[in-house]
């Protein structure tokens, strides 16, 4: 792997860990019945096997697992499953913006 991609991907994979361990500092389980829990739980693993995979240079699991943690993050809270504390300070700008066109 080239410095230039080594650093590239460790710089954006540190950027989406750091977002992703701030949010789910800010997010609690909501009342659907698809076990907000259990979404929960997935997201800290993720969060988790991102912090290892950068410890010992793996740099494409790494990565792979934070994009994943976001992708629980947000399904998890389109579909109102989690709920972000509106007071926080974390991220805003998180949760992608799908319009229907009609």
């Amino acid at each position: 792997m080239s410095a230039n991609l080594e650093n590239d991907l460790r710089d954006e994979t540190m950027k989406w860990l750091k977002r992703a361990e701030e949010i789910i500092q800010t997010i609690t389980p909501g009342e659907d019945k698809l076990g907000p829990e259990h979404f929960l739980k997935n997201i800290s693993a993720y969060i988790f096997d991102s912090k290892y995979f950068l410890e010992y240079g793996d740099l494409i699991r790494a990565f792979e697992a934070v994009i994943w943690a976001w992708a629980w993050i947000e399904i998890g809270l389109e579909m109102g499953i989690l709920r972000k504390d509106p007071t926080s300070c974390g991220p805003q700008e998180f949760v992608t913006e799908r319009k229907s066109k009609a």
